[in-house]
């Protein structure tokens, strides 16, 4: 692993109009109660975050095992929740159940343009990496080989999802969300992939690691694409950290002291590459049940960059695929960063600032 150092009796139509004003009241009160638990919780002493066991989410892995983001936080109670991949983490931002989460880039850019830019900020980089198509032996890159085969992705919308449509579609075949193209993507939970790989039921994946080492590994399958020779000098945003609109805006000090630890735990993957690959590891273990196999581990770790640079110009890129495959439309995306807070802790520590590359503050 590389880190990077800058880093939502009656009449029966009499008994209809009573039944519909009931459940018009019953929506109200829910939505009321929702808005106000969102409200509480942007003025709380509790930050919520939500992550992923996954290796490209290494630094919340290890920075909540090891207690560093919650030093970080001090008094703030520190709250987690993990999530399969990105569209499920978005879904609990915008419902009010979290105030944070770590995800790719195309769940970020969905909630920005479905909420109109008013519903979170991305604030920090946190992997760079860690994605592959893995698919089995004997399937190459031609459309040929490719066409009516079906592949999984984490989740509809993810960023291996697009990243998948769109290779795709490179290749001159269609794999659109409705089914019914050249090549079907069956977008599903991560495990499940590796089990139905294993049996045969499908010819191959796009996912974040572990679950690439894990096909290879596990499933005998071949590498036909690493992501990162698709992007200009092999770097891409994998994870990122959002907040919140209403939280970033109502608890700044939280947000700089999350940033502070995840500064802290990059700080010692650096230091200590070896121990934290093993703690991250026996991490995985306590969320999942099953730590991953050494060989496993090792081929996924190398393949990833922890780094807080979001690396902001490789967003628009991933508009433009969304856009291109019909997961996304097409939206403005200047004010999504909010990097300010990131970049006056990197300025105290006498390190480079990042960029947000035009879309929004440093």
């Amino acid at each position: 692993m590389k880190v990077a150092t800058s880093n939502r009796p009656i009449g029966a139509s009499r008994l209809r109009r009573i039944l519909a004003g009931t459940a018009v009241v019953a929506l109200s009160a829910g939505a009321l109660t929702a808005c106000s638990s969102g409200s509480d919780a942007a003025n709380s002493n509790t930050l919520r975050l939500g992550y992923f066991a996954n290796v490209t989410h290494a630094l919340p892995v290890l920075g909540v095992s090891s207690g560093q983001f919650q030093t970080a936080l001090g008094s703030t109670k520190l709250e987690t929740q993990t999530f399969n991949a990105g569209p499920a983490a978005i879904e609990a931002i915008n419902a009010g159940s979290l105030d944070a989460a770590f995800v790719g880039p195309n769940p970020a850019i969905n909630a920005w343009t479905q909420s109109e830019g008013t519903s979170i900020r991305i604030v920090s980089g946190a992997t760079s990496g860690g994605a592959e198509f893995i698919v089995k032996p004997g399937i190459t890159a031609d459309a040929a080989s490719l066409k009516g085969k079906t592949f999984a992705s984490p989740q509809l919308g993810n960023t291996q999802d697009v990243a998948l449509r769109f290779w795709l579609k490179g290749k001159g075949l269609s794999a659109p969300k409705e089914g019914s193209g050249d090549v079907n993507v069956v977008p599903q939970d991560n495990a499940q992939t590796l089990d139905l790989f294993k049996q045969g039921k499908i010819d191959g994946a796009w996912v974040p690691e572990p679950w690439a080492s894990r096909l290879v590994q596990e499933g005998q399958g071949i590498v036909l694409v690493n992501e990162k020779t698709l992007w200009p000098k092999e770097e891409f945003v994998t994870t990122q950290l959002i907040v919140a609109q209403k939280y970033l805006a109502s608890n700044p000090d939280q947000v700089k002291s999350l940033l502070q630890g995840m500064l802290s735990t990059q700080a010692t993957i650096k230091a200590n590459p070896v121990q934290s690959r093993s703690d991250i590891n026996a991490a995985l273990k306590a969320l999942s049940g099953k730590a991953l196999d050494e060989t496993v581990l090792a081929r996924a770790w190398d393949g990833l960059t922890i780094t807080l640079d979001p690396i902001a110009s490789s967003l628009k890129t991933d508009l433009d695929n969304a856009v291109a495959v019909g997961i996304s439309k097409p939206a403005d995306l200047n004010g999504i960063y909010d990097l300010s807070i990131l970049n006056s802790l990197l300025k105290a520590q006498n390190k480079p600032p990042v960029s947000a590359a035009g879309l929004g503050t440093e």
